[in-house]
């Protein structure tokens, strides 16, 4: 999969104008809505014929006064016999017109709610193809809370977009205009009454949306980010108290959290005003004191006659919901639309590439299966994309590992280290050049086959919330129980599940939390149970104690014989009887060779990396 996309389909770029942003969230919420846009449409229409019913309860309640009106001043029986039949007539008129446009409007939203569904099933869908194809480096540079917030939040924000909005909008844009018209066709002077305020009510919350767009982007920026941080915290709230920066630590999320607050109440305390002031506008008690008194005064000087004054009255009571209505669904498609770019974002991640295995490597080796545990990168170059443009983290990295062989990967912090090593289990690919795995290019390897040849073992434990089982099985999910317990024994850690009340069965998370520690030696039996011949250990012992780490120390043992071997150090202590030494640095291979070999050389970093150790 080469992730490519057709220009019509690419996701829209922003960079932090929130007016483009704005502009960005619009292009986005189109694309989106585009599987489901026949059915939206249907809606729509059902929509405005349930609106342009609407008037008919309103014209026969007129023609229902008028008669009621002239039938209380007849004092002849036959006359007051034909005039309950006519009102029998337009009641029942009334209640079929009433039916017909609850019909309409319930068939709309039934279109609307189902394309609602459709499209939840087809961002699911999205997310879990582009997510599973996304290099793992891509989940380092986010934080849990974005990603929850893309697949959870976000796209639960689209569903009054999607259910409600199009029925919706269209009965409040066409229903007042309807009902409007109305009036006016009754009595030009009752038209002017219903319709009087509606220029204050509008002017105000014109002025209140003017810069809705812009301030919905940011807000919902400024949103993702106190999420972001809040997760942060809660994740790290163990090593907060255990190292007593509980004020340092949390200073990021109340930062966010403030920023937030105070961005909030200055885009909305002005808004609650003018909402106070249009909403009384248009109040109950101010349009009856309008329709009502000024309808009276027009029956007293004989222009018009009661039963067209209440109808006027109720329809200038319908006007102004309608356009509320029409208030809320702008908010709800400011709010949509950033949610949509969220979204498609997420959908348009980098994907992982398949190389072409009908084409020679540049190397001029043809992919096949894999053959060995050889692993050799070939003139391999990677740049991280920044704001500021893009950063060589490697350039013409040519190494071999033999199999059978402990290579450690040294260098200070920036080096690119993690980086590379990284490339054999596809956390992300070169920018050029190539990764081999037994001469066969990795991208050329299905997932699976891939993760039968490497497993690693990071400085950040990954477990899932499942059993304890269940996460030392998780790349042979058929393996027995004696298979599992001969992994956590080799691992050091059975010791400790058969202390728990469940053993294997113990959920992490929710039936206990673990160590860093123990996480760490259960990430070690899942790869001893995985048995890959290709490793990659990226300073495993690094954030436990002392006592901890022999522990590790002794599951790694056992995890690295006969192994293709690849370690991420920080110290020459941790690399003690490896076979070779990479000494990395601004992205290029500074010295390589064994230990003995480099420090017979004069490479800076290795002398003072072994002074720090001797020194220990």
């Amino acid at each position: 999969m080469s992730g490519k996309h057709n220009d019509k389909d690419s996701p829209p770029e922003h960079e932090g104008d929130f007016k483009q942003l704005d502009k960005d969230s619009r292009g986005a919420l189109k694309m989106l809505l585009r599987p489901v846009s026949g059915p939206i449409f249907l809606g729509r229409v059902l929509g405005a014929l349930s609106a342009l019913v609407s008037i008919a309860p309103f014209i026969l309640l007129t023609e229902l006064g008028r008669l009621l009106l002239s039938g209380s001043s007849s004092t002849e029986q036959a006359s007051n016999e034909a005039t309950t039949h006519e009102v029998r007539e337009l009641v029942t008129w009334l209640i079929i017109a009433f039916s017909i446009q609850l019909f309409l409007y319930f068939v709309a939203l039934v279109i609307t709610h189902l394309a609602d569904e459709k499209l939840k099933s087809i961002i699911r869908n999205r997310i879990v193809a582009a997510v599973s194809r996304a290099p793992l480096s891509w989940f380092n540079d986010r934080s849990s809370g974005e990603v929850r917030k893309t697949i959870q939040d976000d796209s639960k924000t689209l569903h009054t977009l999607v259910a409600h909005a199009p029925v919706d909008t269209t009965v409040a844009m066409i229903s007042p205009t309807v009902l409007a018209i109305y009036a006016f066709i009754i009595d030009w002077h009752l038209g002017l009454l219903s319709i009087a305020m509606l220029p204050v009510f509008i002017g105000l919350q014109a002025t209140m949306m003017a810069s809705m767009g812009p301030k919905t982007a940011e807000m919902n920026e400024r949103l993702q980010e106190v999420s972001a941080r809040a997760v942060e915290f809660v994740e790290g709230i163990e090593v907060v108290k255990n190292f007593g920066i509980v004020g340092k630590a949390h200073s990021a999320y109340a930062n966010a959290a403030k920023n937030f607050s105070k961005f909030y109440w200055q885009w909305c305390g002005p808004l609650i005003t003018g909402s106070a002031l249009s909403m009384a506008a248009v109040s109950v008690p101010v349009l009856m004191f309008i329709n009502v008194g000024g309808g009276a005064l027009m029956v007293a000087a004989g222009w018009v006659n009661v039963p067209e004054v209440l109808v006027c009255s109720l329809i200038s009571l319908m006007i102004p919901q309608a356009l509320v209505v029409m208030g809320n669904m702008a908010w709800s498609y400011q709010q949509a639309g950033a949610a949509a770019l969220h979204i498609v974002e997420v959908t348009f991640t980098p994907q992982l590439s398949t190389a072409d295995p009908d084409t020679a490597s540049e190397t001029g080796k043809i992919l096949s299966p894999v053959s060995s545990d050889e692993v050799e990168f070939i003139d391999v170059s990677y740049s991280y994309t920044t704001e500021n443009g893009p950063v060589s983290a490697l350039e013409n990295i040519n190494i071999t590992l033999r199999p059978g062989t402990i290579t450690a990967l040294v260098g200070p912090s920036g080096s690119g280290k993690s980086t590379l090593a990284t490339m054999v289990a596809r956390f992300q690919d070169p920018d050029s050049g190539q990764v081999l795995i037994g001469g066969c290019d990795v991208r050329a390897l299905r997932t699976d086959e891939l993760y039968r040849q490497v497993s690693f073992v990071l400085q950040d434990a990954q477990l899932v919330r499942a059993s304890i089982r269940d996460n030392i099985a998780l790349a042979r999910p058929d393996a027995s129980d004696d298979e599992v317990e001969t992994a956590a024994r080799a691992a050091v850690i059975w010791e400790d599940i058969e202390l728990l009340e469940q053993g294997l069965d113990t959920v992490i998370g929710e039936d206990t939390e673990l160590s860093g520690g123990q996480r760490q030696r259960i990430s070690i039996a899942r790869a001893i149970l995985t048995d890959a011949p290709i490793l990659i250990l990226d300073e495993a012992t690094a954030a436990t104690d002392p006592d901890c780490q022999t522990e590790i120390q002794t599951a790694l043992s056992h995890l690295v014989q006969s192994k293709t071997v690849l370690v991420i150090a920080h110290s020459a202590a941790a690399i003690r009887g490896v076979d070779n030494v990479l000494v990395l640095g601004g992205g290029r291979i500074d010295a390589a060779g064994t230990p003995a070999e480099l420090d017979a050389s004069n490479n800076h970093y290795w002398y003072q990396l072994r002074k720090a150790d001797i020194n220990a």
